[in-house]
């Protein structure tokens, strides 16, 4: 997941560090320091295992550092000690930058998540966010969120750790090439794709989810899977327009689910799954679920990236004996386990 040349050149790293090992290197100092590294919430951590990688690959004489660790996938505290390296200074200076960025970014994916799958309550959540951040970072993020308890992915990048391969439903873009007509645009999505992959279809692009999906369901039958529904919170279905008054009527709502859930229950298709999709986070998806909203699965996108998790690392010991900045000091953790460099 990264290029070690030019990690150990530095290319990634503030400045700053690289000047302050050049000025080590050059007084002819070795300090033996002891870095802890923390962050201040609680959290799903991620991003351990390929720090390690990175100090092993990158750092100057690994085998003279100590290295004590918390797991990927460990839920950590506010302020709790989840590494610390040991040794020379100069030797992994330079890869501060690039680790700290390294476990922000796994354990914001990881934790945010986790708190989507905790409050689908049992229920499969799908990561959906790719679309809303620069592509090169999704092999790192579709393993986050595997850590975090994701069903599936949607790129091939995310499942590079998976062992499978990426989930998806119908497009809209799709819809819009067969002139709008859903029903043709599955049709052909049924025809012409490999019978393992799920026949999940999109139902929104009318604005009438109901008898969109009815109609879907009657021409595939058994071999529909389920129907996702990703209502904009600009629109109003119009299964809704004779029951406003007392909810909120726009985007994908509790009604709608329940309009197309009976809907579909009445002609018989108790076995098409209901997917929802478009603005879902942890509050909206518990909400859900303690209303009892019949929805199969959720589909979360751009909230896995909305809330930061930021790790700072500080010199906490100097030869064995407390040397910090003022406010901070050495905070040993019992759950650490000593890595093998």
């Amino acid at each position: 997941m990264f290029n070690t040349l030019y990690i150990e050149k530095g290319f990634y790293s503030d400045i700053y560090f690289l000047r302050t090992q050049a000025i080590l290197e050059q007084a002819d100092m070795a300090p033996h320091v002891t870095v802890q590294i923390f962050q201040r919430d609680y959290a799903m951590l991620c991003g351990i295992d390929e720090v390690i990688a990175l100090i092993k690959k990158c750092s100057r004489n690994p085998k003279k550092l100590k290295i004590m660790a918390l797991h990927d996938g460990d839920k950590v505290a506010p302020w709790e000690t989840v590494m610390t390296i040991e040794g020379n200074l100069a030797d992994f200076i330079h890869l501060e930058t690039v680790y700290l960025g390294i476990l922000a970014r796994r354990t914001k994916i990881a934790t945010n998540c986790s708190r989507a799958v905790e409050a689908a309550n049992g229920k499969p959540v799908l990561f959906f966010p790719s679309r809303f951040d620069e592509h090169t970072i999704q092999e790192g993020d579709g393993y986050a969120a595997k850590v975090g308890g994701m069903d599936n992915v949607s790129t091939p990048a995310n499942a590079m750790c998976w062992g499978v391969e990426a989930a998806g439903t119908i497009p809209h873009a799709l819809i819009a090439a067969f002139n709008g007509d859903t029903l043709a645009a599955t049709r052909a999505f049924d025809e012409y794709m490999d019978p393992k992959i799920s026949r999940i279809a999109l139902v929104d692009f009318n604005n009438d989810c109901v008898n969109t999906s009815l109609a879907i369901a009657r021409e595939l039958g058994d071999k529909l899977e389920g129907v996702r529904l990703d209502t904009s919170d600009k629109m109003v279905d119009v299964s809704l327009i004779g029951q406003m008054g007392h909810f909120k009527p726009t985007g994908v709502n509790e009604q709608l689910v329940r309009n197309v859930r009976a809907a579909l229950d009445n002609e018989g298709f108790n076995h098409v799954k209901i997917i929802v999709s478009g603005g879902f986070n942890p509050d909206r998806i518990r909400l859900f679920e303690q209303n009892k909203v019949p929805v199969d699965v959720y589909a979360v996108g751009s909230n896995i990236f909305a809330t930061n998790v930021d790790f700072t690392a500080d010199v906490v010991l100097l030869d064995g004996k407390p040397c910090a900045k003022t406010g901070r000091h050495y905070l040993p953790n019992e759950r650490l386990e000593n890595v093998e460099m």
